[in-house]
C-alpha cells in the first residue's frame, strides 16, 4: 500500500511543496500520543488464557467466561469471536470505491504485522490471520490453528 495514493495525503503533499510525502503529512497532523496509540494497533499485545491466544484489547475476564461456557471451551471458536478488529468501528471510511479499497489495504497491512507479531510472541503456534471485507467494512481477525 502506497500512502501517496491516498487522495488526501497526495493533495496535501502537492499543495505543501516539492519533496514532501506521507511522513511529512503525519508530522504535521499527528502528535506523539497518536503515534504511540497507532503503534499499539500495529504491534498489539496478546494474552494467553485457558489455551486461547487473545488480542489484549478483546480480553475481559467476564466476557471471556461467557464465551468459554457458551462455546464449550473450544479455543478456536472463542478466538474467532473475540479476536476481531473492526476497522469500520474506529475509522470513518468513505463510501466511495477508493476509500473502501484503501481501508481494506490498511486492514491487510495490519493483518501482516499481526501475523509477524503472533509468530514472534508464540513461535510454537500457527495462526490464521485474516483481513476480510465485510458488508460493514474491513475486519482483521485471527485464530490459532495449532
Amino acid at each position: 500500500m502506497d500512502p501517496m495514493n491516498d487522495p488526501q495525503i497526495k493533495n496535501w503533499a502537492e499543495a505543501a511543496g516539492a519533496g514532501l510525502d506521507y511522513l511529512d503529512f503525519l508530522s504535521q497532523r499527528v502528535g506523539l500520543s497518536e503515534w504511540i496509540a497507532l503503534s499499539r494497533v500495529f504491534l498489539p499485545e496478546f494474552v494467553e488464557v485457558e489455551g486461547c491466544v487473545l488480542w489484549d484489547r478483546a480480553y475481559e475476564p467476564g466476557n471471556f467466561r461467557t464465551w468459554h461456557d457458551q462455546l464449550g471451551g473450544d479455543a478456536t471458536s472463542i478466538e474467532a469471536v473475540l479476536n476481531q478488529f473492526r476497522l469500520w468501528q474506529h475509522i470513518d471510511i468513505g463510501e466511495d470505491p477508493e476509500s473502501e479499497a484503501n481501508a481494506l489495504a490498511l486492514a491487510q497491512e495490519i493483518a501482516t504485522v499481526w501475523r509477524l507479531s503472533l509468530q514472534r510472541t508464540f513461535p510454537q503456534r500457527i495462526f490464521d490471520v485474516q483481513a476480510n471485507d465485510t458488508v460493514d467494512g474491513p475486519v482483521v481477525s485471527f485464530t490459532s490453528l495449532a
